[in-house]
Order: structure tokens, then sequence, then C-alpha cells
């Protein structure tokens, strides 16, 4: 098969994506690249809480999720966001499939034992079901909902680790966060434009790299661990996009140190 390229599209940017963004993933497509993309959708999660008086909480960067919010997070993650994306993907030119990390029991979890409610560890991931859309020419579109291995019970899981998981499973060559801001900036808010695990672990001592981006360099470093080759975290354009795809730089490069991961 085809090298595959995992792409993760975070909730802040999802408004914010250009329809160049969508025709650049249309292009790769029709190119022959196999592609998937993993969303997430907090802040049209904050919106709909609001909407229904929930008060979002959060620790370390990551969402605690009562049994209210995971209504919601499952009604906005599953419906709203997902078929968004598909549509914006068809309307540019890719063919584009929507699903779950329920569906399938396609990303296995079990409950952390940390204080954020009901949300997953990833214990595994099922690639079948991507791969199968994948060799029928479709792209798939993955909301980062998991389910227990039992079948009995939903837990919402951070984009970014659910990015990380399913690149890993699935083989990929390259895993590209997009977020809202250039990639990893230093504490002169200048872009990094390549690191590792010794130098994040310093930045995250020293406060650079906060809240949010906490989550999404761990996912980094864990898809590295488990055989992805390279990780970039970049802003949402086709530049960026395609420059990645291309193998040229853009954003910042997460890489093993000295080839070995460490």
């Amino acid at each position: 098969m085809e090298e595959i390229v995992v792409i993760k599209c975070g909730g802040s940017t999802m408004d914010q994506l250009p329809d160049s963004f969508f025709q650049a993933i249309a292009s790769l497509q029709q190119d022959g690249k196999k592609l998937v993309i993993v969303h997430g959708g907090g802040p049209a999660i904050n919106a709909m809480l609001d909407r229904v008086q929930i008060t979002p909480q959060f620790v370390d960067g990551q969402r605690v999720t009562c049994e209210d919010t995971l209504g919601v997070v499952e009604m906005v993650l599953c419906g709203s966001i997902n078929k968004a994306l598909v549509r914006r993907l068809t309307q540019a030119g890719a063919k584009a499939w929507g699903m779950s990390g329920i569906d399938g029991q396609t990303i296995v979890a079990e409950k952390t034992g940390k204080p954020l409610g009901w949300v997953g560890e990833i214990r595994q991931v099922n690639a079948a079901i991507p791969h199968a859309i994948l060799t029928q020419g479709y792209l798939p579109v993955i909301a980062p909902l998991s389910v227990s291995a039992d079948g009995g019970n939903t837990y919402n899981v951070n984009a970014d680790v659910a990015a990380g998981a399913v690149s890993a499973a699935l083989g990929a060559k390259r895993l590209v966060m997009v977020t809202d801001v250039p990639g990893i900036l230093d504490g002169s808010k200048a872009l990094v434009q390549e690191t590792n695990a010794q130098e994040i672990a310093a930045m995250i001592a020293d406060e650079v790299i906060t809240g949010g981006m906490i989550p999404k360099v761990q996912a980094a470093l864990d898809a590295l661990g488990q055989g992805v080759e390279q990780v970039v975290i970049c802003k949402g354009t086709a530049e960026d996009l395609l420059a990645v795809c291309a193998g040229k730089e853009a954003g910042t490069t997460v890489r093993t140190r000295g080839g070995v991961y460490q």
C-alpha cells in the first residue's frame, strides 16, 4: 500500500481552514496519497456546553468529561464537526468517509485513573476499518471517541493522542498536526524548526510549552516511539500541508534523536 499520512485537525482551526487546504487534500488524494484525518472540535463543544449551561473544565490541557459533557462531546464530534469536514472535503473534490473510534471498535480504551471523568486511555487501535476505507479509495475522517473492550462504555479521547495512536496502528510514515499556530514557539516566540524529546522535556519544564500544546507534543513523541517516522506541527495552510507531504520543511518537525527514539 502507498505510504499513509495522518492529518490531525485541531478544533481551534476548524473554522479557519481555507478552501485551499481542502483542495490540497483532494489533490494529494487524486495523486495517489493515502490520507487519514483525525479531528478535534473543542470550541464547538464549548459553545454547545454553554448553550446547555455546563461549564467546561480542563486539567493540564485535557477536558474533564462528566457524563453530561460526554453526551455533548459525542453529539458535536460525531455529528456536526465530522459531517462538516466530510462536506468540505467532498466539495473540494476529495472522497471522504466519516466515522468515529466507536465504529467497529476502532479505538478501544479504558477509563483513565486521572481526575478527568469519562476520558479514555487508548489500549488498542484496530486498523481494519480505516484500511478498508482507504482500499476503497476514500479518506477516513475519524472523530476521537473510543469504546471499552466489552462495548459497554464510550470514552472521550484527546484528539492529539488519538491521532498519534491511529498513526502508529496504520503504519503511517508521517503525522501532520494542524493547529492555529505556526508550530512550537521558543521563549522569544520564534518558530522552533526541529526538536526532539530531550528539548521538548526542557521546554515543558521551563513552561515554554504549556496548556494544549503539552498533550500535542506528548502524542508526537508517542507516535515516534511506535514507529512513525516524522511528526510535523504546523499551521493549517495548503502550502504547509503540500510541503510536508513532499518531504519539505514546514512548521516544527519532531524527530528521534540520532535516529533512535529517546
